[in-house]
C-alpha cells in the first residue's frame, strides 16, 4: 500500500537541536512537521548567508573571533550558498528553518569554528534582519517593474497623442479627454505606489541584528559595522523593538495591496473598453484566451486574473494585521506566519506587473470606432456652459441654461451642435454664433487651459515630464 504521508512530513530520526541542551526528551515528530518553516523560508537563504557573512566580519573586527576563523566561516557560507543555488543542498524539517540549516551545514564543515558564528545574535534578530534584506530587495525589484508599466502607458499615450475619447463619471459619458491624458492618469497612480515603496524602504532599511533575543548582548559588538557591510542606513535603537518589529512587513503589504488595487481598476476599465459594447480597445490576442464551447470568444482572461489576484494581496495585508494585533512585546512564534503572506504578496504583484507591461505595450485604441460615436452623450455641454460663463453669466444660470438646451437636443435625438441658432436664442438671449466654437468634443478638449487638464499643450508637457522622469528610473534608457 502506498504511504499517503508526503516525505517532508514523515517522522525523522531524532536530531540534536540548536536549543536542545535543557531538554530531556526528543521533539515529537508531529511537532516538527507542524512547526517547520523551511518549506517556505528557504527563499531567505541568500539573505541569511549575507547577514551571517557580515556578522562574522564584525566578530573578527571586534576581536571576538580571529580573522582566520572569520575567513573560514565566510568560505564555508559561500560553499553552502553554491550548493543551495545548484539544488544539491539537503533540507529537513528536523532543522526547522533556513537559519538552522545554514548553521548546521557550516558546523558540519568547520566544527567549533562554525559554532562560533551564532555568537552575539539570536534567531530573533537574525530572522528580522533576513526579512528586512529580503523586503528591501523586493522593493527595488517592484519599483523597477512599476516603472516598466509606466513606460508602457507612456508609449501608448505617445502612439495616440491626438486621439479624443469620451471621459466617464458614474460609468456615464461626461467630458471628452485625450486618450493620452487617460493613460497618464495610470502613470500618476503607479508613481504614488513607487513613492510609497521608497518611503517603506527607508523604514525597512534599518538593521536589527545585535538586538539579540530581546535585550542585546554583553559582548563588545559593533552594530554599525554590520549595518555598513549590508547597506543599512542605521541600526534599531531599542533591542526589544528591533527583534520583534514587523511594521515594515505590514507597510510593504499595504503598498503592494494598493498597487494591486490600482492594477485591478485598470484591468476592469480595459475589460469594459475592449468589449463590443464599448469597442475602444483592441487587446492583443496573445494576451487573451478562448472558450471551450463558444468558438467565437476572445476573452480578456489575463485582465480578469489581474483583477482577481488583487484579492490575494488585500487578504495578505489583513492576515498580517490580524497576526500582530494580539501579540505582547518581544518575539513570539506567531511571527513565523508573517513570511508566507508577504512572500505571496510580493510574488503576486511582480507577476501582475510582469504581464501588465507587455499587454499595455501591445494594445491599441480603435480610433475609427471611437470617432464614430464620440459626439454621443453631449460631452461638450460643460464646454458650452463655461463659454457662456466667460461672457459674464453666473455659473448656476449658465448651468441651468445649458441643461435646458441638452433637454432640447435629447428630445430631438441630436447633438448640441445640431440645434439651430434660434433654439439657442430661445433659451438664452445672449446667444451668438461665435459660441459654436465651444461645441464638439474635439473643440471642448482644445479649449481646456488649466494645469493638469486634458488640454493638448498640458498633456504634451506631461508626456515630456514623464519621459524625463522614466529615463532616470530603474531600467530606463
Amino acid at each position: 500500500m502506498t504511504d499517503p504521508v508526503p516525505p517532508q512530513h514523515r517522522p525523522e530520526p531524532p536530531a540534536p537541536k540548536a536549543w536542545g541542551g535543557v531538554f530531556s526528551e526528543a521533539t515529537d515528530g508531529r511537532v516538527e512537521a507542524f512547526s517547520e518553516s523551511i518549506s517556505y523560508d528557504r527563499r531567505l537563504a541568500d539573505d541569511d548567508i549575507d547577514g551571517s557573512i557580515a556578522h562574522a566580519r564584525m566578530l573578527a573586527a571586534t576581536g571576538i573571533v580571529s580573522a582566520a576563523e572569520a575567513a573560514a566561516i565566510e568560505r564555508g557560507l559561500e560553499e553552502i550558498r553554491a550548493e543551495i543555488h545548484a539544488g544539491t543542498f539537503a533540507y529537513s524539517i528536523a532543522k526547522e528553518d533556513i537559519h538552522l540549516h545554514v548553521e548546521s551545514a557550516l558546523t558540519a564543515r568547520l566544527g567549533d569554528v562554525g559554532r562560533k558564528l551564532h555568537t552575539a545574535r539570536s534567531r530573533n534578530d537574525q530572522v528580522a534582519t533576513d526579512l528586512r534584506l529580503h523586503c528591501r530587495r523586493a522593493i527595488d525589484r517592484l519599483d523597477g517593474a512599476l516603472a516598466g508599466v509606466q513606460r508602457a502607458f507612456l508609449a501608448l499615450a505617445d502612439a495616440h497623442r491626438d486621439l479624443v475619447i469620451p471621459g466617464y463619471t458614474h460609468l456615464r459619458r461626461a467630458q471628452p479627454l485625450l486618450a493620452a491624458h487617460q493613460l497618464l492618469a495610470w502613470c500618476e497612480r503607479l508613481d504614488r505606489d513607487r513613492q510609497r515603496l521608497a518611503d517603506c524602504r527607508r523604514r525597512t532599511n534599518v538593521l536589527p541584528l545585535g538586538s539579540g533575543a530581546l535585550a542585546g548582548t554583553s559582548l563588545p559588538i559593533d552594530r554599525d559595522h554590520v549595518a555598513a557591510t549590508l547597506g543599512f542606513e542605521g541600526v534599531t535603537a531599542n533591542s526589544l523593538d528591533g527583534a520583534s518589529d514587523r511594521d515594515f512587513v505590514c507597510e510593504l503589504a499595504f503598498v503592494v495591496a494598493l498597487a494591486m488595487v490600482h492594477l485591478s481598476q485598470w484591468a476592469e476599465e480595459w475589460i469594459l473598453w475592449s468589449g463590443e459594447e464599448y469597442g475602444f480597445l483592441r487587446l492583443p490576442q496573445a494576451f487573451c484566451t478562448g472558450s471551450s464551447i463558444m468558438p467565437q470568444k476572445i476573452n480578456p482572461d489575463v485582465l480578469e486574473l489581474v483583477r482577481g489576484k488583487s484579492a490575494r494581496a488585500i487578504g495578505n495585508l489583513q492576515t498580517l494585521l490580524v497576526l500582530l494585533k494580539g501579540l505582547p512585546t518581544a518575539y513570539n512564534r506567531d511571527l513565523q506566519e508573517d513570511k508566507e503572506a508577504i512572500f505571496d504578496s510580493i510574488d503576486t504583484l511582480e507577476a501582475a506587473l510582469g504581464i501588465a507591461a507587455p499587454l499595455v505595450a501591445a494594445t491599441r485604441f480603435d480610433a475609427g470606432r471611437i470617432a464614430a460615436t464620440l459626439d454621443r452623450g453631449h460631452l461638450d455641454a460643460t464646454s458650452l456652459m463655461e463659454a457662456i460663463i466667460a461672457s459674464g453669466v453666473p455659473q448656476r444660470t449658465a448651468h441651468e441654461t445649458v441643461g435646458r438646451l441638452v433637454r432640447r437636443a435629447l428630445d430631438k435625438g441630436v447633438a448640441l451642435a445640431d440645434l439651430a441658432d434660434g433654439e439657442f436664442s430661445a433659451e438664452w438671449a445672449g446667444w451668438n454664433a461665435e459660441l459654436r466654437g465651444a461645441l464638439g468634443a474635439s473643440r471642448a478638449v482644445e479649449r481646456m487651459r488649466s494645469f493638469g487638464s486634458t488640454a493638448p499643450a498640458r498633456v504634451a508637457d506631461q508626456m515630456e515630464r514623464w519621459r524625463r522622469r522614466l529615463e532616470a528610473a530603474p531600467g530606463g534608457r
